[in-house]
């Protein structure tokens, strides 16, 4: 064989290995890496960015929704997922990563996006205020409930080490911050008659003085958890229930005074368009907020948007005396200003000061 048909068939060889290699439905396959099927012709692969409590309730509904998109287009979706904590998964999408969808923690992370120029209208004006999963924060703890722990002040006594993530990486951390917060001005709203800022930072203070640690996710810090770091983890209601599920003795404490969490998602209109994808994407965000994937979420622990599903579910879900809203502290731009500024009460918690 001349040289030149040498290398052209080794050419081909090395070309029909890695087109074998792409073969395969999409999926992913570690904290913040992701693969997908090559699609192909008249397919479609929808690019999602989601924040990492995610991960497991997918794997149930984008094969829900795969089947749904085959029988309405005849056009075979496949996905190219990618979970982290929802700070870093904001930051990724506007660093160059190009999800079509955005399922994140926060509103201030979607925020971010739409800062950027990568989403263009108002997902806020979407069904539900554009949220799609809800939940409440409470505190796990070891089977039996060893230390007898009954709500946030049990969390201040020095025998406890507690654990949530950190709220500079973590969406879900600022659910937590937000509840212990929130829980210290409804006892001086009670006590006094009025919300005390000073108050409700000494009780966080109280709490963040037993911290054993701070991950970088919702997910990580549930991980140390498992392994056996601390006797108390503050997370999402949802967390703990698919643990349970799963086998993990846990029981799960639902403070008197505790936070409802909402959690976003849309369309990130730039990339949509780009890759053009924007049908499939919006129809994927009706999907999320219909009833087979609010069924999914709250058979695995959350609580649903979608009011069908959410009265389905109500002898399954307890409703805290004192849940209270975002709004209770002033909506998400004051939260920002008064506990996660520069100079705000977050930073005095960790400087000590």
């Amino acid at each position: 064989m001349r040289p030149s048909l040498r290398w052209g068939a080794l050419i081909l060889l090395a070309l029909s290995v890695l087109v074998s290699g792409c073969a395969g439905s999409g999926g992913q396959t570690a904290d913040g890496e992701s693969k997908t099927a090559a699609p192909a012709k008249g397919d479609v692969t929808l690019v999602i960015g989601a924040y990492s409590t995610l991960r497991d309730v997918m794997q149930t509904i984008l094969p829900e929704f795969q089947t749904y998109w085959k029988q309405k287009t005849g056009q075979t979706v496949t996905f190219q997922e990618s979970y982290e904590a929802s700070g870093t998964q904001a930051r990724a999408i506007v660093g160059g990563f190009e999800a079509d969808v955005a399922l994140l923690s926060l509103d201030g992370d979607l925020q971010k996006i739409k800062d950027a120029g990568l989403i263009t209208h108002d997902w806020s004006k979407e069904p539900d205020g554009g949220m799609i999963t809800r939940s409440i924060a409470v505190i796990g703890v070891r089977k039996g409930n060893p230390l007898h722990i009954a709500g946030w002040e049990d969390l201040m006594g020095s025998r406890v080490k507690v654990l949530y993530p950190n709220p500079q990486t973590s969406g879900g951390a600022q659910w937590d911050i937000n509840a212990m917060y929130g829980a210290g001005l409804k006892k001086s709203e009670a006590e006094t008659g009025k919300k005390d800022p000073a108050y409700g930072k000494a009780y966080l203070e109280r709490i963040h003085a037993n911290i054993e640690s701070l991950d970088k996710s919702g997910r990580a810090s549930m991980a140390a958890f498992e392994y056996g770091v601390g006797d108390a983890i503050v997370t999402y209601e949802n967390e703990l229930i698919a643990r349970i599920q799963k086998g993990v003795p846990y029981d799960i404490v639902i403070p008197r005074d505790t936070m409802l969490i909402e959690n976003p998602g849309t369309v990130v209109d730039r990339n949509a368009d780009k890759h053009g994808t924007r049908e499939v994407a919006e129809a994927f965000m009706d999907f999320l907020r219909g009833k087979e994937a609010q069924t999914a979420l709250a058979e695995n622990g959350f609580r649903p948007v979608n009011a069908e599903v959410e009265a389905a579910y109500k002898d399954r879900f307890t409703v805290p005396q004192g849940l209270f809203d975002i709004e209770y502290l002033g909506g998400w731009d004051e939260v920002k200003k008064t506990l996660y500024s520069k100079r705000g009460i977050w930073y005095q918690v960790l400087a000590g000061i």
